[in-house]
């Protein structure tokens, strides 16, 4: 991603996508999309499925360079619809397999493994905060987590870690960005890649028969196309959103003072909550989501005409002003299947850090926040041990 917003505003309210989008977005994205803010009328688009498509929801957010296409056309990329970019009966087919595997008992299952591989990660970076060094939490912490947990529940395997960012970031700054023609090649050719590692992935998957997720699509009739779009979506935006909705938290909770009270055994648990709501509410990962209107039609005395593209509030702005979070994992037919897990993963891995590495504080109180057309999130959580006595254990 390469669209920081420099601002220092509170941590909550410098999150780019707080303010009306209009101002945030670049004329490229402000001329194709039309903002809608008002919640009531976003919920309404939101529950007419039928009028207000997700047709758009994996397009790339500007047009693709010929260049660009013809590399993704070489490399055999395609993301037919699929759950995310579908409706009718093969959104709901789709949907009602993968909800199986992020139902709240096996989401509820991986809490002891969360926190148990959170102390362990946070145990390794101790030495190196005694030593003085300054450690970003969104790599050390926040990046490892949520891809380790997808792969748990779905039963699929991850390419290395380093190959994984990377491939997700490229991807969602090619499809939700606005690169040049340029930088569209070079996010092109990582996309050409992680969706050739999907794809052989996916292969392997369904001779294994093992009871993984693409397998149990395959069993469903989904093709293999529309299983590789499945799993390129859930590798860039299920994992990497849960990221930055870590990373975010962790930061907001560093800096607005919450830190040691989220460790606390007692009352922990509601303090970690609390941050990471008033994160939702203020500064999610995924602010904004995108429609397009398949007919002419009206909603609270607005008019769309068919074809128009939408870009929907589902976070900040007049929500966060009413302290509602209703619309933050969208909402009706398509309202987001993780959002259960992402939730108590957030609370959890706050808690457990909080309780591992009880003596730290921000190196970086005012960071860049990097946004593209739906995704935010502060750049860095770059942290350093407390002068304070006590310190690390």
């Amino acid at each position: 991603m390469s669209c920081p917003y420099a601002g220092t505003l509170p941590v909550a309210a410098s999150a780019p996508l707080a303010r009306p989008l209009e101002q945030v977005f670049p004329p490229v994205i402000a001329d194709r999309y039309r903002s809608i803010e008002n919640p009531a009328i976003v919920r309404e688009i939101l529950r007419r499925a039928e009028d207000f498509t997700p047709a758009n929801a994996l397009h790339a957010a500007v047009d693709l360079a010929p260049a660009t296409l013809r590399l993704l056309a070489r490399g055999r990329f395609a993301l037919p619809p699929v759950l995310a970019s579908a409706s009718g009966p093969e959104h709901l087919a789709v949907r009602r397999v993968v909800a199986g595997f992020f139902s709240p008992a096996k989401v509820a299952a991986q809490a002891e493994f969360i926190a148990r591989r959170t102390g362990q990660l946070c145990r390794a970076l101790q030495p190196g905060y005694r030593t003085g060094a300054e450690l970003d939490l969104a790599d050390e912490l926040a990046a490892v987590i949520p891809p380790e947990v997808m792969a748990r529940l779905t039963g699929t395997p991850l390419p290395p870690m380093d190959r994984l960012k990377r491939w997700s970031r490229d991807s969602l700054e090619l499809f939700w960005g606005w690169p040049d023609a340029q930088r569209q090649l070079e996010l092109a050719r990582s996309a050409v890649e992680y969706h050739a590692w999907l794809r052989g992935t996916v292969d392997q998957a369904l001779e294994r028969g093992d009871g993984n997720l693409y397998a149990a699509l395959h069993r469903a009739g989904v093709d293999t196309r529309r299983i590789v779009s499945l799993a390129y979506f859930l590798g860039i935006a299920g994992q990497e959103t849960t990221a930055m909705l870590i990373q975010g938290t962790l930061f907001s909770a560093l800096h607005d003072g919450s830190w040691s009270a989220c460790a606390r055994p007692e009352g922990g648990e509601a303090a970690s909550a609390q941050v990471m709501a008033q994160v939702l509410l203020q500064a999610s990962s995924v602010p904004t989501w995108r429609r397009i209107a398949r007919t002419n039609a009206e909603v609270g005395g607005q008019r769309f005409a068919a074809g128009e593209e939408l870009v929907l509030r589902l976070s900040g702005g007049a929500l966060a002003e009413a302290q509602d979070d209703s619309l933050v994992f969208g909402y009706g037919l398509h309202r987001c299947l993780g959002a259960g897990l992402a939730r108590m993963e957030t609370e959890v891995v706050l808690r457990a850090a909080a309780a591992a590495l009880p003596d730290l504080e921000l190196a970086d109180r005012h960071p860049d926040w990097e946004h593209l057309l739906s995704f935010q999130a502060p750049a860095a959580v770059r942290t350093r041990r407390t002068a304070s006595e006590g310190n690390l254990p």
